[in-house]
């Protein structure tokens, strides 16, 4: 709880915002005029979760001091609020702290939840609040708490209103991990063996920001403002090249399936639109 993550301080730019939105697939159909504008051909406009990217620490979980058993954890849940539009270029600065750790006992593994305000650095205006959990997979047992553990949001039992689909790419994971996050288990087919996985995985981050185009595209009417937050739970991993369907309810409810499997990679999604 107390260990120091330190503040990254981050300009970023047009080149920035456009390589995010391709990396989760924005543009794929360079003839749908509403993703133009995130990939940089016309006036450009951030992709909403590209709050999530920007400030960000890095695989700090992988320092020796954490204690953690870098090569079993993997990402279980995330979050983020949007409290003001981010603009086109600037230089922001990304404070992430431990805000909970729980312990799932011997064998059982820890959830580790930590919290992300990503700030104006010239004016310290918030532009978004990140939150993340992480299941460290080889680290229970040590003697903390067994709770509270966060609940999730259900979505309902009723056929989805809303299915929007997108084709993720071999490479994928190699594209997106430039946004900063180098985790090895997303590119490098040794260690993702190590971790249980046939091939590297893509990214969690990267699936939640497929999920969250699909809600921009229709939920939001392609109104990226519109977006003020969103919540949901990783509950498969996903191979680069798989097919991803977003299935979404009028009240912002949301899940992601691997079509080829029928698995449901992201659960317990709930947006917040206005």
């Amino acid at each position: 709880m107390a260990y120091d993550i330190p503040e990254v301080r981050q300009s970023y730019g047009p080149r920035e915002c456009a390589f995010y939105a391709l990396s989760i697939g924005v543009g794929q159909d360079p003839m749908d005029r509403a993703d133009l504008s995130f990939v940089g051909a016309g006036p450009l406009t951030p992709f909403p979760t590209l709050p999530l990217v920007l400030g960000h620490p890095g695989f700090w979980l992988s320092n020796p001091d954490t204690g953690v058993d870098a090569v079993r954890l993997v990402h279980g849940g995330q979050g983020i609020t949007l409290h003001a539009p981010l603009p086109s270029e600037g230089t922001v600065v990304g404070k992430t702290r431990v805000v909970g750790i729980i312990d799932k006992g011997e064998g059982r593994g820890a959830l580790l939840y930590s919290e992300k305000q990503l700030r104006d650095a010239d004016t310290g205006a918030l532009y978004a609040t990140t939150r993340s959990t992480t299941f460290l997979r080889g680290d229970g047992g040590f003697g903390g708490p067994a709770g509270p553990v966060k609940a999730f949001h259900i979505v309902p039992d009723t056929a989805p209103e809303i299915v929007h689909e997108t084709v993720t790419r071999p490479e994928q994971a190699l594209w997106y991990r430039w946004n900063g996050d180098n985790n090895p288990l997303h590119l490098d087919p040794d260690v993702a063996a190590k971790a249980g996985f046939e091939r590297p995985i893509l990214h969690g981050l990267c699936s939640l920001g497929i999920a969250a185009h699909g809600l921009v595209a229709t939920l939001c009417e392609g109104d990226p403002q519109r977006l003020k937050g969103l919540d949901a739970r990783f509950t498969a991993t996903v191979t680069p090249g798989e097919t991803l369907r977003t299935e979404i309810w009028g009240d912002g409810s949301f899940r992601t399936r691997a079509v080829e499997r029928d698995v449901v990679v992201i659960g317990n999604g709930l947006a917040q639109v206005a």
